[in-house]
Formats: C-alpha cells, structure tokens, sequence
C-alpha cells in the first residue's frame, strides 16, 4: 500500500488521502458557489447602477458625467469646472466615464432625461453594450450611431430571457416634479438631429426593470413614482428603490411601495443623491434629510428589511441564501 505525505510528512493511507483531497475539492466548490450567488451593486450615482453577478455586466441609467449644471443651491464654489446651461450640448465626460466604466453587457434606460441617458451613447459605443429602453431612447441612440443590432425597443409589458439574464420590462410613470404639476408627452417617433442640447433629453415615457441574475432578482426604480398594479405579484429579493422629496407628495408612497413588492430583504435608495456635483464631493446632507428617514420608516414597516446606504462607485456584495 502506497502512503503519501502531506502537511509536515503525515502519513495517509489511499483512501485518507483521496477522502482529504474529496473534502478540499468539495470545500473549493462550495466556495465557488458562494461566490457565484454574490451579486455585486456598485452605485454611479443619480439612478445609476452597476451590476454584476460574475457572470454578467448590466448598467442601469449610467450617468457619470454628473454636469455642473445651472448656478445657486446644489452647486458647490469649490467645483471649479465649467457650469452647463439647459440650452448647451450636452457633452460627456468621457476621461471619467473611461475611469468607471469597462466591460459591459447590458444597459437598461428608464427613460431619457440627460440624467439617464446623457452617456449612454458613449458607453455603448465604447463596449458594444445592448440597450434596452423606450422608442424615445433608441432613436436618440440611433441618431447617435448605436446600431440597431445593439437597441432593444420596449413598451413596457415585454418579459426577456437571454443568456444567464432575464429582463420583464415594467411600465412606469416620472416623479411628481414642479408640485405635481409636471407632464412630458413628448417623444422622439423619429430620429432627432444630434448632438443634443442637455434640455432636448426629453423623457420619452418611463420604465422599471426587473432584472433576473441568477440567484437574484433586482427591481430598478428611475424615479420616486410607480404604478402599483404593474408590480403586482413580483417578488424582488433587492429594490433599488426612489428616494427624494417628490416621494412627501405621494400618497403613502413608503407604506405602497414595501408592500407591493412583497417587502424585499435589501432595499438599497436611488435617485437620492445631488447630481450637480462630480464624484469626491460630500453628499452627507442628502444622507441625512432623506435616507435615514426613509430607513427609520422602513424599519418600521419592515423590519426584517435591510436598507443599505450607498455611497458613490462603492460595491455593495449581496450574497444569495443557502
């Protein structure tokens, strides 16, 4: 009979030594697994996302470049970049975007505001992404060159599978903007000259997307608003959920929006942050006068909910159950 020596010249039989090779081997799937059923959030800011789950990349309203837009509150003396005008073209910051972004999959649009789709037609561009959005937002990508083999068109209603991902596109509506009196029925039905000033992004309808990784389902919100009968039955172990002072306006939007989605076990806010400032700049007062709220009263009526409090392009690791 053969004996090996392993750690420090310990004799082992065949069979111990297959049965201790049997159990590492076992030990190295299982932590594979794991591995495998960790999802990976990282936050870009404004309603945009980054998500991964190792075997697949999509972006959610990538917005990087983060405009100096405008003059007054929500503009700090110490960005010393140029300030950006409604009426100007809106230009990428494309060494950023460089920075943050690299390999990519997919990119799901909520809709087509600058904040939302602004970079988009760079990054596509850039990785060769699929996009899936509104007519709006693929003729505004189209006028940009993004070929149609790279655009997906949705209504809403439209359930997606590809391959290790699956997409169920959601109808939604904007957030109640101006003291409720915001509406925006505009749409681009044809290609739109470009490039576009910053004020011609024009909504173009609304999404939600419930995205399908494999061990995790995430809801994607681009604005404190929804349609509740939309999201009736779904059951997302992750909201990325709205959250800004247009949500005060709406009725019970906290108490709605928990128990429509069937209370998720992480609930991570989006759409909260100050997008006028770039990347490095304090966003502590936004922490404070609407996250904490939001998680003392998710805590509340949820209290086997997790809020995580995001903080800009760093990774939030969610792992699957066992």
């Amino acid at each position: 009979m053969y004996t090996f020596y392993l750690f420090k010249r310990i004799p082992f039989s065949n069979r111990q030594f297959f049965k201790l090779v049997y159990a590492f081997n076992f030990l190295i799937a299982l932590n594979a697994s794991a591995q495998t059923d960790a999802i990976k959030l990282k936050y870009l800011g404004t309603a945009g996302w980054e998500i991964t789950d190792g075997n697949i990349t999509v972006l959610v309203d990538p917005y990087i470049s983060r405009f100096k837009l405008g003059s007054g509150p929500g503009i700090s003396p110490e960005d010393k970049r140029a300030s950006v005008k409604r009426s100007d073209i809106a230009v990428s910051d494309t060494i950023t975007i460089d920075s943050v972004i690299t390999n990519v999959d997919f990119i799901l649009v909520q809709h087509s505001h600058f904040d939302h789709l602004a970079d988009v037609p760079y990054i596509a561009k850039k990785t060769g992404a699929k996009v899936i959005g509104t007519e709006t937002t693929c003729n505004i990508l189209r006028g940009y060159g993004i070929p149609n083999e790279q655009l997906y068109p949705v209504k809403g209603g439209e359930d997606y599978q590809f391959e290790n991902f699956a997409v169920k596109v959601i109808p939604s509506i904007h957030s109640a903007l101006n003291e409720k009196h915001y509406i925006d029925n505009r749409v681009y039905s044809e290609i739109p000259e470009v490039p576009l000033k910053v004020s011609e992004f024009i909504e173009g309808g609304s999404l939600m997307f419930l995205a399908r990784f494999s061990n995790h389902d995430v809801l994607t919100m681009g604005s404190m608003n929804f349609i509740e009968r939309e999201l009736l039955g779904l059951k997302p172990d992750i909201l990325l959920a709205g959250v800004n002072r247009s949500q005060l306006g709406l009725y019970k939007y906290n108490e709605r929006l928990l128990a429509v989605t069937n209370y998720p076990k992480v609930i991570i806010p989006t759409h909260w942050d100050n997008f006028r400032l770039p990347y490095g700049f304090s966003q502590q007062s936004g922490v404070e006068d609407k996250l904490i709220p939001f998680q003392k009263d998710v805590k509340i009526l949820s209290p086997q909910t997790t809020v995580v409090i995001p903080k800009h392009l760093e990774i939030i690791t969610i792992k699957g159950e066992n």
